[in-house]
């Protein structure tokens, strides 16, 4: 996954969720969930590369910093419970989109199998 229309495609795939723009900044795009209005993933580039920040559980936080390059600490988020991922090819999209996922399940209050069996993942 390389592009914001990538990851904003498979966002918005989520139930209930919509597209949004609050800082009346073309660079950041947000999808949130409609029924609490949090956002699970945030789109924007930065120093010439397109970034995501999405929400991470502080168990999984240091796992996914630790094993890919491109994900540090969320910018302008608290470190602890959020992940930048650079998509720059180096994550393999499986890993982008079960972290989206993640994000998702954690913003909307979901439990993480019933996230994910609305997106045809199988149980690991």
């Amino acid at each position: 996954m390389k592009t914001r229309e990538e990851a904003l495609q498979y966002g918005l795939s989520f139930p209930n969720v919509y597209r949004d723009t609050p800082f009346h900044d073309d660079n950041w795009v947000l999808v949130r969930c409609r029924s609490n209005r949090k956002a699970f993933l945030w789109t924007y580039e930065y120093e010439g590369t397109m970034r995501i920040n999405i929400k991470v559980d502080p168990a999984w936080r240091d796992f996914w910093r630790q094993t890919y390059e491109a994900v540090l600490p969320g910018y302008h988020q608290n470190k602890e419970h959020w992940n930048t991922v650079i998509l720059d090819d180096t994550v393999p999209d499986e890993d982008v989109k079960r972290m989206i996922a993640e994000s998702y399940d954690l913003v909307a209050g979901r439990k993480k199998e019933e996230g994910r069996k609305l997106h045809g993942e199988k149980k690991s």
